[in-house]
């Protein structure tokens, strides 16, 4: 085989794995965005928890509501808000400063703990909608 018929056959193959990859991946957040995701047993905690705390301004599984913006969004991927940025507005509130919606207002009766097993469930969350 030649070289030019080799490299088109390498594309071809790249090309294929990443639009089955792609499929994978559309699949999985479209299943979030469409129906009740299976959260996995060691983040049931953090889901009542958001549910019980974050869920009211946050949507039910992060979407946002019109009182409070989504989760799912590139503002709150690892890189431009980490972990601790999350847990800073849980414990003491957060300034507006990327949506419209006012102030966060400190989130009360949470320690650290729940911090912890809320923002390990939104990051579970996130991952599954494609955002991470």
């Amino acid at each position: 085989m030649s070289c030019k018929g080799m490299s088109a056959r390498i594309v071809a193959m790249f090309l294929a794995a990443a639009v089955i990859w792609m499929g994978i991946q559309l699949t999985s957040a479209q299943q979030v965005e469409e129906s009740n995701p299976s959260v996995p047993f060691a983040l049931a905690v953090g889901l009542e928890l958001f549910q019980d705390n974050c869920a009211s301004c946050h949507g039910e599984w992060g979407k946002g509501t019109d009182t409070g913006p989504p989760l799912m969004h590139g503002y709150y991927v690892r890189s431009h808000h980490g972990d601790v940025a999350f847990y800073r507005a849980i414990e003491f509130g957060s300034p507006q400063h990327h949506w419209a919606f006012g102030d966060m207002p400190p989130v009360e009766g949470l320690n650290r703990e729940s911090a912890e097993q809320i923002v390990s469930f939104v990051r579970w969350l996130q991952a599954e909608n494609w955002f991470e």
